[in-house]
């Protein structure tokens, strides 16, 4: 089985910073394609960030320039460094993996932006 846990949510105020961190743990043959989606309140989960094993990057357009997806294959980590928040940032975030073959999903951790 595979696990994924997140940390590093949590309140910031407009225009401030947080870094969510992703471990993958578990019987892990290969870890393809690593992502975080997010959902608010009364809305869809959407896809925020992905980035493949080689290291490409694919962001939605409200959060380029602002996110950044990053990845540890040897630690079997993934990170959103997330900067410049806005309060339509806030949402539950999960951590969303491709391993061996399966998709898997963190718990999710709550970003909370607001003044």
């Amino acid at each position: 089985q595979v696990q994924l846990v997140e940390s590093g949510g949590g309140s910031a105020q407009p225009g401030g910073s947080l870094r969510l961190s992703c471990a993958v743990s578990g019987r892990i043959f290969v870890i393809g394609d690593m992502g975080w989606y997010r959902q608010a309140p009364g809305k869809q989960r959407e896809l925020v960030a992905i980035i493949t094993r080689g290291g490409s990057t694919n962001l939605v357009d409200s959060v380029k320039g602002r996110f950044t997806i990053s990845r540890d294959n040897a630690k079997n980590m993934v990170y959103l460094q997330m900067n410049s928040l806005k309060p339509e940032d806030t949402a539950v975030y999960y951590c969303n993996v491709r391993a061996n073959l399966q998709l898997y999903w963190g718990q999710g951790t709550q970003v909370t932006v607001s003044s």
